[in-house]
């Protein structure tokens, strides 16, 4: 029992010791110089980057519609081709996935071809402005959320992409989340166009 007390207090001692505010100081706890995520999706790219860093970030906001937690793994290597079937039944991106969303409330009301931050998604392909991926392999699914690899093309250039598309937020927020070399570093927020 004596044994136990002296691992515990050394513990104890750290965790009081964390520099973590929880209120009790006057503040929420909260850190007032980080970004809202309004603000970190207003300067998100509008298409998937090929130079960005390659650590995504996590969702900010907290979903509680979906898991939006995939660990990627680097030695799967993005298939050559799509594989059979993809784009039907269980092999599709999830109808509540499917539609027209956009990082900037504003560009839903935008002419189609004008509206720089759309994101179209279908059974198969996610169209951006100026590239579209076709889905090629579902690593992981549920009505909810899709972890799948994509071939890009835009621009006159090809590349793969392992992607994260969740809900959250009761289904009014789709968060993406791009892994691999030339990945956005955080994950984005889109608004759902009605």
């Amino acid at each position: 029992m004596m044994t136990r007390w002296l691992f515990s207090a050394p513990l104890l001692l750290l965790a009081g010791c964390s520099g973590g505010s929880d209120g009790t100081d006057g503040t929420d706890g909260t850190d007032d110089k980080a970004p809202a995520a309004e603000e970190q999706a207003a300067d998100a790219p509008a298409g998937p980057s090929q130079n960005a860093p390659a650590q995504p970030a996590p969702a900010a906001g907290g979903a509680s519609d979906a898991d939006l937690a995939y660990v990627a793994d680097p030695s799967v290597a993005p298939p050559k081709a799509p594989e059979a079937g993809v784009g039907i039944g269980e092999q599709a991106i999830p109808v509540a996935i499917r539609g027209r969303w956009a990082l900037k409330a504003e560009d839903c009301g935008a002419r189609p071809g004008t509206d720089l931050t759309a994101l179209v998604i279908d059974a198969k392909t996610l169209r951006f402005f100026e590239s579209a991926g076709d889905l090629a392999r579902v690593r992981d699914r549920d009505v909810n959320r899709i972890v799948a690899d994509y071939k890009f093309s835009g621009e006159g250039q090809q590349w793969d992409r392992l992607m994260l598309l969740g809900l959250a937020d009761g289904g009014k927020t789709l968060v993406r989340r791009d892994y691999g070399d030339g990945a956005a570093p955080d994950a984005m927020r889109y608004t759902r166009c009605a």
